[in-house]
């Protein structure tokens, strides 16, 4: 069979309707986490503490989703992905309705904490769920799908949520716990039965732990594109980027939404292409043009001083963010399988993220105020270019058309992937 007809083939192949489930329950979650961001600031702080206090409720359940996370993966492992999925969602409905009955200050830091816990189990449950549920030549146009689905929920739900806020602050978190529950159901029984969701009884899958993984070059360059992603994305974009525009453009808060928006927007356009993409060229070489993108983009934000050169340079991070995020997905998913049982490999993988989303703050703030916000954005495009690096040295893992699926052992062994030039 000919190399152009096997490039088309995804094309033919229909998403399986679990696919379009989780992304809609994911596209809800987004809106709900977006509705609640904007109040947690003010709540916290009617409870007469102060910016200090209130940080701290945004920071634990950050930290909460750190420290959960092996946990989350040791549960997806002993238990499947479907039920750790529904039981990390109801952990956060509960804990954002008891937020909006807090009447102290520790009850507000308790209860989000607490659904900071849920949270990473959904996170690290969803991902694998899509793996089982993959297609393996269609993993890439999944994760875009998935990505872009909850992207612009996150775009969506502040300005429902900014609505809400005048209404209550407490508002949000009922609407939001609510919706949780909604998608629990939603899902539950869109799932119930579906075969391709749930584990056969007396399913002998293989496990697949996290030091094992790390034996793979393309897990190691993917724990280092994602800790690039939460770096930049997660960390410095909402720390460091709306300081930059106040203190070096000298622009307005209204212009920092400007720039935001124009990253997002990047983002959305490079999404599904890079899922085309790593499905028909292959993981590798979109995961490295992405990294190499966010790279220069990140560099090119500290360096200009002109509002145009600025969100020119944004669109290009956001476009590198993009296209990185579904090749960088189908590739762990490729070093898994689809039938291995692999919770820590997945923890793994989201730790990364969230470790460059709590450090990138601290060490890009210090080094923005010891030094320069162009070194601190120089740094953190440095960041983008060892992962871009990591990835050129990694090994291609596209399923060919008819190859067998990629077990664990092939994960230990490197003996299965799409470069004959592997073993």
């Amino acid at each position: 069979m000919s190399d152009t007809s096997t490039r088309e083939r995804p094309a033919k192949v229909r998403y399986p309707r679990e696919i379009w489930v989780l992304a809609f329950g994911s596209f809800l979650i987004a809106i709900g986490f977006g509705l609640v961001a904007p109040a947690i600031p003010s709540f916290a702080t009617s409870f007469d503490v102060g910016v200090t206090a209130a940080s701290v409720v945004i920071s634990a359940f950050a930290a909460m989703r750190l420290v959960f996370a092996p946990a989350s993966g040791r549960l997806v492992t002993a238990f499947g992905e479907r039920p750790i999925y529904l039981w990390g969602l109801v952990i956060v409905a509960v804990g954002t309705l008891a937020c909006a009955l807090a009447v102290e200050y520790w009850q507000l830091l308790v209860f989000r904490a607490l659904s900071g816990i849920g949270s990473t189990m959904f996170t690290v449950s969803v991902t694998g769920l899509l793996i089982r549920i993959s297609p393996p030549q269609l993993r890439g146009r999944v994760s875009g799908l998935s990505a872009t689905a909850f992207l612009l929920g996150s775009i969506a739900g502040p300005l429902v949520g900014s609505g809400l806020v005048a209404i209550s602050l407490r508002a949000p978190f009922v609407v939001y716990g609510i919706a949780l529950l909604l998608v629990v159901v939603l899902v539950w029984w869109q799932l119930r039965n579906s075969e391709l969701a749930g584990r056969a009884a007396g399913e002998a899958a293989p496990t697949l732990t996290f030091t094992a993984a790390l034996r793979h070059r393309t897990y190691r360059a993917a724990l280092g594109g994602n800790f690039a992603l939460g770096w930049m994305v997660f960390g410095v974009r909402a720390s460091l980027l709306p300081l930059f525009v106040t203190a070096v453009l000298v622009q307005s808060e209204q212009f920092t939404g400007v720039a935001l928006a124009v990253f997002s927007v990047g983002n959305v356009l490079l999404l599904p292409v890079a899922g085309r993409l790593a499905d028909s060229m292959g993981r590798k070489p979109v995961a490295v043009t992405g990294l190499a993108l966010l790279a220069i983009g990140s560099v090119a934000i500290g360096q200009t001083d002109n509002e145009w050169l600025f969100l020119a340079a944004s669109l290009v991070a956001g476009m590198g963010s993009g296209a990185m995020n579904p090749p960088q997905n189908a590739a762990v998913a490729d070093v898994l399988g689809a039938k291995a049982r692999g919770g820590g490999v997945l923890a793994g993988f989201q730790m990364s993220a969230d470790v460059g989303a709590v450090l990138a703050p601290l060490v890009a703030g210090f080094i923005a105020e010891q030094w320069s916000y162009g070194a601190s954005f120089a740094v953190t495009g440095g960041i983008a270019a060892v992962g871009c690096l990591l990835w050129v040295v990694a090994r291609e893992t596209l399923p060919a058309e008819h190859a067998d699926e990629h077990t664990a052992q092939d994960a230990v062994t490197e003996e299965s992937c799409k470069d004959t030039r592997c073993g």
